[in-house]
């Protein structure tokens, strides 16, 4: 049996992934924990790794399950080729990603990193472009901004802050 590469449709690997294995078919989605801002609430949500995009082991020969379902399902958009043929995934890449996510999954990608430059939104200071320092606490972070020509550590909730591009 070797891992194949399928594309999705837009945001519906979840599904794709949960109606191909309903099917019978053993599939992999490498997800990517991660903050995200929704609805004014930071979350930490699980993110395709590689969006629009699953794979799928898949045999040939009689004894092997049918490839045909596999374009119908809903969420799929189709099996990923080059001319006629699938295209094959090395399966020690499947596996060094698994053990990639497994390591991943301890600490999510952060939202914000120090260094970066962050626009306040809310309060007295919006509007004002400052430096993510740090997280402080669940909620909250440290922003370097610039107050009177002095440098000045605000602390303020990590819904008011934007990244600057």
């Amino acid at each position: 049996m070797d891992w194949y590469l399928i594309h999705t449709k837009p945001r519906q690997e979840n599904r794709a992934l949960q109606n191909l294995e309903q099917q019978g078919y053993q599939c992999y989605l490498p997800t990517l924990r991660a903050e995200r801002l929704r609805q004014g609430m930071l979350e930490v949500t699980d993110e395709a790794l590689f969006p629009r995009y699953l794979f799928i082991r898949l045999g040939q020969g009689d004894s092997a399950k049918s490839w045909a379902p596999i374009r119908s399902t809903i969420g799929v958009s189709r099996l990923v080729s080059f001319g006629k043929e699938p295209a094959k995934v090395a399966e020690n890449l499947i596996y060094l990603l698994q053990a990639q996510e497994t390591i991943q999954q301890v600490e999510p990608k952060r939202l914000y990193t120090a260094g970066e430059r962050v626009r306040l939104t809310e309060g007295a200071f919006a509007g004002l472009e400052g430096v993510y320092q740090m997280a402080d606490g669940e909620h909250r972070a440290m922003v370097l901004i610039e107050l009177l020509s002095k440098s000045v550590t605000l602390r303020a909730s990590t819904t008011s802050l934007r990244k600057v591009n």
